[in-house]
């Protein structure tokens, strides 16, 4: 057991951490958590090139989506672990696989965090245009990663006023939206808002059915940081209480926040008034005619961003000090400061983003597009990992060697099963795309991935098993 300093506000919970995260807390990252960039920066130029029926494509991955989460609140509640699903994937599928979901889950969020760090760039530049992206993204990452370093209990706190600020952020959209679309309100150039907005300008397939199957991916990437919720189990009081509120609110969260939001950006303004370059929130406030709104936004999605990689620090931080217990990654990454944080893990994600930050210097426009691609990898496979646990946990629990809680995937494993051939689909589409970036990931990151993740597991599967051992022998003799 780590040793805990006097002064330390919480007490010494599961595996060592603390158990500052209170329930507040855990709803508020279950609801605001993955409202990022995904969703207010990248939806602009995915509305440009697919029209109103990007919404199908939320719709679907959003199901997706609460599927996964009720597959990991079902292992959440089980046994509850800031290990998350790699330590669900080695119980339940096998040592290699948590080796490489927790590995691929880390690439997921060290690119993620890429992607934030730029967007923050892109934002700020709104009011300085001079301002270089890379020294928004250092200032950014400086006080992030101190924010981790102190305590859960701090991360915790930023973490849910970033949450009421986006919720309260989106809640005033879709009320401005719906009020446009209703009165039909000019929104300049001759633009009025409007249902009617979903079919004109080339109907609602504006470039056919195939874009939107094509998109899939991308907009997996808005949802990530969904499983975040899992991940604080192992730092809740109370969890058996407070998670499984907080993964239904997936379900409702979803459909409001994302689908309702996509709807209504439809109907404000024609698809091809959207782009890349801005977040489309900022364009509909801004054509409200209230010129503040779309500044007050902006800061909406500056926290957005910065909140979405906080989380980044912060898993990460946990699931590689789940892997260094195992020897499967660096020994240092296991380390825990007094105020039990896991702080080399953190600090080896920190690194990665100061990577992100030289991206920014040299290509700041293709770093956000190549580094939300290659997440959406690693968001991908970690769903995968939570979904076929979840299916092996059932298989264990018809035969009578484990119990279900009373909080349980819905239709498993069936609907375990139909998702994992959906996200299948979803990386084949990958292959298929004309952007680039999707296909670098595809074609380049992929195979990449799999090569470098079983040349590691081959130098570290000897460590891992004695560390079993190890860990299985202190288990027994405590029994």
């Amino acid at each position: 057991m780590v040793g805990v300093n006097k002064n330390v506000e919480h007490t010494v919970g599961r595996e060592g951490y603390g158990t500052g995260l209170s329930r507040r807390h855990v709803q508020m990252i279950a609801i605001g958590g993955s409202i990022g960039v995904g969703l207010f920066l990248g939806s602009g130029g995915r509305m440009h090139s697919i029209g109103p029926a990007l919404v199908l494509a939320y719709a679907l991955c959003g199901l997706a989506g609460f599927f996964v989460m009720r597959s990991l609140g079902e292992l959440a509640l089980y046994r509850p672990s800031s290990g998350s699903f790699v330590t669900y994937s080695r119980e339940f599928i096998g040592p290699w696989a948590g080796f490489a979901s927790g590995w691929m889950y880390w690439m997921n969020w060290a690119t993620t965090g890429v992607a934030e760090i730029t967007a923050v760039g892109t934002y700020v530049q709104k009011w300085a245009p001079g301002m270089p992206q890379w020294i928004t993204a250092l200032l950014a990452l400086g006080v992030l990663l101190l924010i981790n370093l102190i305590s859960v209990k701090v991360f915790g706190e930023l973490e849910f006023w970033f949450s009421v600020l986006k919720v309260v952020a989106i809640c005033a959209f879709l009320a401005v939206g719906i009020f446009i679309a209703i009165d039909g309100s000019n929104m300049g150039g001759g633009v009025t808002a409007g249902p009617h907005n979903l079919v004109d300008n080339g109907g609602f397939f504006p470039n056919g059915f195939g874009v939107v199957l094509i998109s899939l991916q991308a907009v997996i990437f808005a949802y990530s940081a969904i499983e975040m919720v899992g991940i604080t189990a192992g730092e809740t009081a109370n969890p058996h209480k407070v998670l499984p509120k907080a993964v239904n609110a997936v379900a409702w969260r979803i459909a409001v926040f994302y689908i309702g939001s996509i709807l209504l950006l439809g109907m404000a303004l024609p698809h091809t008034m959207y782009n890349g370059d801005a977040s489309p929130f900022v364009m509909v406030f801004s054509k409200v005619g209230i010129p503040a709104a779309g500044d007050l936004m902006n800061v909406v999605v500056i926290t957005a961003a910065l909140s979405s990689c906080n989380s980044g620090l912060y898993s990460t931080g946990r699931i590689l000090r789940s892997l260094a217990q195992r020897g499967e990654a660096p020994r240092f990454a296991g380390r825990m400061s007094a105020r039990q944080v896991p702080v080399g893990g953190i600090a080896l994600t920190a690194i990665v983003y100061l990577a992100g930050i030289v991206l920014n210097f040299f290509v700041p426009k293709e770093a956000f597009d190549l580094a939300t691609s290659v997440a959406g990898v690693g968001v991908i496979a970690t769903w995968a990992a939570f979904l076929y646990s979840n299916a092996r946990f059932h298989a264990r629990t018809r035969r009578g060697e484990l119990e279900r809680p009373s909080f349980r995937m819905p239709g498993a494993p069936w609907t375990n099963y139909a998702t994992l051939i959906f996200l299948a689909l979803v990386v084949v589409l990958m292959g298929f795309t004309d952007e680039a970036a999707q296909r670098i990931a595809f074609f380049i990151a992929v195979p990449g991935a799999a090569v470098v993740l079983i040349i590691g597991w081959l130098c570290v599967r000897k460590r891992s098993h004695a560390a079993a051992r190890a860990e299985q022998s202190e288990q027994a003799q405590l029994s």
